[in-house]
Parts: structure tokens; C-alpha cells; sequence
């Protein structure tokens, strides 16, 4: 099968779009496709990669991309115009999960509790009807954005006014959201499969970009400490929310327990494919390795209509 593997790119988490091609780019050679790899980043006119993509003429085009740039749906509409497969969610819900406001009425409308939230696209003159519907500590992120790039907890209005600002660099709006203390569980969707519930425990502070990416600052349990129901239940949220938001083929679902009640926090439709990420590790657990990981993407992606 002839693949091309796009990876790279402009967005604010290249880097870990890198890295996730670096893992993605052994498996597809050890699984003996033909791979052509393309860095998006080459190309400053959209134009000149549509020409490269269609002269090497995939069977799939397997996006390794992160962030808004490859996450937010255009890069699968232009695929789609192609009359090309690839891998992850279509272009529709692609775009849903990526607006992290959006997506939050998606998990209201499925009965699943989401933190107190507020969007905005400026900093506002008066913060005191932001700060006494929200509380401190309080959530400052970007609305479209990965890889906990601009997340913020602040605990007070100074400190507020300056991730506001930080975070408005990166996206033209971002939420204020409540903070809900608890255990962050991530339920990763494999086609039909739902695969075990994995626990992020960060060894200081939040799941901040430090600890995500650098070894040994963060513990990952799978599967999760929790009931037998407890994991139906964040498991039947996490699949009702993923295709309500019209999603496919394979992706994570967030959430914060408090103790009681599951929160949802966002949809993530091309996650983090490093060996150590979050799905291959939840993939491990159920009995996948790495490449038999990346071989499920591709057969499910080549299976979809598009």
C-alpha cells in the first residue's frame, strides 16, 4: 500500500507532531507499506502540497499532524476534494471536537456535566462577573489548541490579565473555565473498540506541556483506578460524545473525576502517537502493540467511505 504521511507543520505543537511522525514513519516501514513523508511546513501555499500529494498518489494519506492546523477539519476537506482516503475523523467532526466550546454542548446534550465555562476574544475591561461566576483557582486556555499549549491555572486577577493574554496569542478566543479538582482519565476509541480507561497523574503541579512531554514527570495508570461501574460509565460517556460529535475511526476522550461525577474537558481526533502517548499505552493494555496499532488506523481508515 502506498501512504503519505503527513507530520510537521506551522501550528504551536509541531514539535510533538514531529516526534509522533518519528514512531507513526518505523511502524508503517516495519509493516511494509511504501511511505512517502511530507513536513507541511515545506509548503507556504496550499497549492503546491495538493500537486505533491497527487503526484505520489496515496492509497491513504496518514495524518501525523497536531494542533488546529491539522486537527480543525481543513486539512481533511481538502484530502476528501482529493478523492483521497486518510486517516482520523472526517472534516466535519474534525471541526466540532476541535472547538473545545462546541464540543462541550455536545457532551451537555449527551448528559454528561462539563466545568462551569466562559469564551471570550478579548480581555475584557471588567473581570469581577467572570471572576465571581468562575471562582478561583480558575482555567485559562485556548479555545482550539492541544498538547496543553496556553492552559493556565491562575488564582488571581493579576495573574488572570496575564494568561488571558498568553493564551490570546495562540487563538482568537479562549475559555475561562472552572477548576475541578480530581483524577484526569482519558478514554481512547479505536474504530469499535473502547480501550481501557488511563489515569494521568502528573508527579507535580497540572498535565502541563513539561510534564506531558518530558520522562518521569508524569504517571500513567491503566487501567484507571476505578469501579467496574465507574468505568462503564465514563466509557458509555466518552463513545455517546465522540460520534454525537460525528467522529470516527479512532481518538481520545478527556475527562476530570472529582470523586463523584465524570466532567468532560475535550475531544482529542488526532492524538499524541508517540510509543509512550496516551493511546498506544491504553492500546498496550489491550493487548495491541504499537504497529498493530498503527495497522487498525489504516485498515479502519481505508474501510471508511469517503
Amino acid at each position: 500500500m502506498n501512504i503519505v504521511l503527513l507530520k510537521g507543520g506551522f501550528s504551536p505543537e509541531r514539535d510533538i507532531s514531529l516526534k509522533s511522525g518519528v514512531s507513526i514513519e518505523k511502524a508503517i516501514t516495519a509493516l511494509n507499506h511504501n511511505l512517502s513523508v511530507i513536513d507541511t511546513a515545506e509548503f507556504l501555499v496550499i497549492e503546491d502540497l495538493i500537486v505533491t500529494i497527487r503526484i505520489l498518489n496515496p492509497d491513504l494519506v496518514f495524518i501525523g499532524l497536531h494542533g488546529a492546523e491539522g486537527e480543525d477539519g481543513t486539512i481533511q476537506a481538502i484530502i476528501k476534494m482529493m478523492n483521497f482516503k486518510y486517516t482520523g475523523s472526517n472534516h466535519q467532526g474534525s471541526a466540532v471536537a476541535m472547538d473545545k466550546y462546541l464540543s462541550a454542548y455536545i457532551a451537555k446534550v449527551n448528559n454528561v456535566r462539563v466545568p462551569k465555562q466562559k469564551v471570550i476574544n478579548e480581555l475584557p475591561k471588567d473581570l469581577n462577573e467572570y471572576i465571581e461566576f468562575l471562582q478561583f483557582p480558575m482555567i485559562v486556555k485556548p479555545n482550539s489548541s492541544g498538547s496543553s499549549v496556553g492552559v493556565h491555572i491562575v488564582h488571581n486577577e493579576e495573574d488572570l490579565v496575564t494568561a488571558i493574554r498568553d493564551s490570546l496569542t495562540l487563538d482568537n478566543y479562549i475559555l475561562l473555565q472552572q477548576y475541578i479538582h480530581g483524577k484526569e482519565l482519558t478514554v481512547s476509541i479505536l474504530g469499535n473498540d473502547v480501550l481501557p480507561v488511563v489515569e494521568i497523574k502528573p508527579m507535580t503541579g497540572f498535565y502541563t506541556y513539561e510534564n506531558k512531554y518530558t520522562a518521569g514527570k508524569t504517571m500513567y495508570i491503566c487501567p484507571a483506578e476505578l469501579s467496574e461501574k465507574q468505568t462503564e460509565e465514563i466509557k458509555k460517556y466518552a463513545v455517546s460524545i465522540f460520534q454525537t460529535a460525528g467522529c470516527d475511526v479512532y481518538g481520545r476522550v478527556d475527562f476530570i473525576f472529582d470523586g463523584e461525577n465524570f466532567y468532560f474537558l475535550e475531544i482529542n481526533t488526532l492524538p499524541g502517537m508517540r510509543e509512550e502517548s496516551l493511546l498506544p499505552i491504553a492500546a498496550k493494555n489491550f493487548g495491541l502493540s504499537y504497529n498493530q496499532l498503527i495497522e487498525r488506523i489504516i485498515r479502519l481508515s481505508m474501510s471508511r467511505q469517503i
